[in-house]
C-alpha cells in the first residue's frame, strides 16, 4: 500500500524498479495497476513471486543481504532499522531474543521488497520529513503461523506503543507488523495532519476490497511551507488545577519542571469549585519528556490528575546578539518575523545579574540594552 501510494503521488516506476535491482535479489517481478477501492481510484503494486527464500529470514541474514546490496547508505540504514524494530516486536510478542526471531510473516520476498521499496521510494522522492495520522489497526481476529490471534496482533501492539491508534471499519487486520515498523521508522510525528501547501495526493490500494470500506492508504506529498521561515512542531500541554498548595512552593515546582525538560510553565489564577481561589498550572513539554513532567506534578503537588493534549506550534527562527551596556553584556533574543522585519528582547537573567551587581534599576538596564541593540542595527543598515 505504501509503494502504491508513493507511485500514485509521483514516484517514478522506472526508478523504483531499477533501484530495487541494486538489492540483488532474484525470483520476483513488480507489477502496477489502477484499481478502485470504494469510490477511490488507487494504485495497486504487486510483488509477483517466481521463487522465494529457501528458509525464514533471521535479522543477521537480512543485514547481510542489505550490506551486500549497492543501495544508497541511507536506504540501507533505514531498512535495517525497520527489520530491527520488527525483530524486537516479534521477540517481545513471543518472549524470545530479537536475534532468535525467524520472520515467518515477513520472511518472503514480497515483504522484503515492500520494506526496502518504501524506504527507497521516499529517498527517490527526496522526502525530508514524514508525519502520520493515527493508525487504524482494524478489529476481529487473524490466522497466523502461531494460531488465531486478536487484532491488533502482539507484534502490532508492541510496535504501536506510544503512538495513537484506533479501531474502525470491517473486522479484519488493517495494520500489519511490517506496515507499523515502516511507519515508526519513517514518521517523526503522529496525530493531527500537519500544515502543508500544494499537496500532491496519492492512493495505494490494499489486497482486500471489503464492501463499503475504501481499503487504501492516502499520501500527501508537499513542499515545506516557506511562510516567514517559520518552523512547526508538536508539544504536549499538561494542566492541573491547584487550590490547596502552599504558594511558597510554586517557585520550587516550576524549577523542577524546567529541570526535567518543560518548555514553558505558567500559573493562571482561577476560581475553583465552592468559589475557592486557585491556580491552573500549565506547562508545555516535548512528548518524550511528558512522563517526567507528570512525575514531578504528582510528587510535588496535591494534584490527583492532569489534563494532557497535543498542540501544534509555529516557531519563529531566532538567534542571540550580544550588546555591551554599563556593567556588563546582555544577550538580545532576536526573532525574524518575515519580509525583513524582526523583533528583539533582552534576556531577563543577564539584565537581572547586571542590576544586582551595579545597583541600577532592572528596568533601566533592560531599556539600555534595547537602545544599544537598536543603535547597532541602525549602524548596520547605514553601512549597507
Amino acid at each position: 500500500m505504501i509503494l502504491g501510494a508513493l507511485v500514485s503521488a509521483g514516484l517514478s516506476w522506472t526508478q523504483l524498479v531499477s533501484g530495487l535491482k541494486r538489492l540483488r535479489l532474484k525470483g520476483y517481478s513488480l507489477r502496477k495497476r489502477d484499481v478502485h477501492r470504494g469510490a477511490l481510484h488507487a494504485t495497486k503494486v504487486d510483488v509477483v513471486i517466481q521463487r522465494g527464500f529457501d528458509r525464514p529470514l533471521t535479522v543477521s541474514r537480512i543485514r547481510r543481504i542489505l550490506s551486500a546490496s549497492t543501495l544508497p547508505d541511507p536506504v540501507k540504514h533505514q531498512s535495517r532499522a525497520v527489520f530491527d524494530r520488527l525483530a524486537e516486536a516479534e521477540g517481545l510478542a513471543h518472549r524470545v531474543s530479537a536475534h532468535d526471531v525467524h520472520f515467518h510473516e515477513v520472511g518472503v520476498i514480497d515483504s522484503f521488497i515492500d520494506v526496502v521499496g518504501s524506504i527507497l521510494g521516499c529517498h527517490l522522492l527526496q522526502v525530508t520529513r514524514v508525519t502520520a495520522s493515527a493508525v487504524n489497526v482494524g478489529s476481529g481476529t487473524i490466522q497466523t503461523s502461531h494460531g488465531l490471534l486478536p487484532v491488533p496482533g502482539p507484534a502490532v501492539a508492541a510496535l504501536a506503543k506510544g503512538i495513537p491508534i484506533y479501531s474502525d471499519g470491517p473486522r479484519c487486520e488493517l495494520a500489519t507488523p511490517t506496515g507499523m515498523a515502516l511507519l515508526r521508522t519513517l514518521a517523526s510525528e503522529f496525530g493531527s495532519n500537519a500544515v502543508i501547501e500544494t499537496a500532491v495526493v496519492g492512493y495505494g490500494a490494499g489486497d482486500r476490497d471489503p464492501e463499503g470500506w475504501p481499503n487504501a492508504l492516502r499520501v500527501f506529498l508537499s513542499e515545506e511551507s516557506p511562510r516567514a521561515g517559520r518552523s512547526t512542531d508538536h508539544v504536549m500541554q499538561i494542566e492541573t488545577n491547584l487550590d490547596d498548595l502552599n504558594p511558597q512552593t510554586y517557585e520550587h515546582v516550576m524549577e523542577r519542571l524546567f529541570a526535567v525538560g518543560a518548555v514553558d510553565v505558567v500559573l493562571i489564577p482561577a476560581i475553583m469549585k465552592r468559589s475557592r481561589p486557585g491556580v491552573v498550572l500549565s506547562c508545555l513539554v516535548a512528548r518524550d519528556r511528558a512522563d517526567a513532567v507528570l512525575e514531578i506534578l504528582f510528587q510535588e503537588t496535591p494534584a490527583l490528575g492532569a489534563r494532557i493534549q497535543e498542540l501544534g506550534r509555529h516557531i519563529l527562527p531566532r538567534h542571540f546578539v550580544s550588546v555591551k551596556v554599563p556593567g556588563g553584556v546582555v544577550r538580545m533574543k532576536v526573532a525574524a518575523i518575515g519580509a525583513g522585519w524582526e523583533k528583539a528582547a533582552p534576556e531577563y537573567i543577564d539584565c537581572k545579574n547586571i542590576a544586582d551587581r551595579t545597583g541600577r534599576p532592572l528596568k533601566n538596564v533592560m531599556e539600555t540594552a534595547s537602545r544599544a541593540y537598536d543603535g547597532m542595527q541602525g549602524k548596520r543598515h547605514r553601512s549597507s
